[in-house]
This record gives structure tokens, C-alpha cells and sequence, in this order.
């Protein structure tokens, strides 16, 4: 039971920076119900994202690959931590 609360927490919080990565593409405004949302998105992420922004710079000084890095790392986390239940 744990553990399955556990593989989708993970899955949920993966789906939150997939979303919020789709935000980063869309251009908008600073105010309106998208840009509460990003923001709500964006604080969620971000802390966690920064963990890997830190030690990876972006390739070629514009692709952000951190997005990608820290999807596996919290997959690889998430099976770890499910596999020690």
C-alpha cells in the first residue's frame, strides 16, 4: 500500500515538470488564469529542478537538459525507495 502511494507520488510529480515544461514553451502575459497556473507550476518545480540546473548547464548555452535528468533520477529514486518496501 505504501508503496504504491509512493510510485504515484512519483508519477504525479513527473507529470508536474512535464507540464510545467510545456509552460517554459508557451509565451504569455504575467497576469491571467495560464500565468497562475505556470506560477503554480513553476513553484512547485523549480525547487527541485534547481537541485540540477546547479550542476548541469544548458547545452549550447539554450537547450535545458535538467528536465530530462531529473525525470530519471526521481523514476530511479521512486523504484529504489518501492523496491526497499
Amino acid at each position: 500500500m505504501l508503496s504504491r502511494l509512493i510510485l504515484e507520488l512519483g508519477n504525479l510529480y513527473s507529470l508536474c515538470i512535464v507540464i510545467y515544461c510545456i509552460f517554459t514553451w508557451i509565451p504569455m502575459n504575467r497576469q491571467g488564469v495560464l500565468a497562475d497556473i505556470a506560477n503554480f507550476f513553476r513553484a512547485i518545480c523549480e525547487p527541485y529542478l534547481n537541485l540540477f540546473k546547479k550542476l548541469i548547464p544548458p547545452i549550447g548555452g539554450a537547450v535545458d537538459i535538467t528536465p530530462i535528468i531529473a525525470l530519471v533520477v526521481l523514476q530511479l529514486a521512486v523504484s529504489f525507495i518501492v523496491r526497499l518496501l
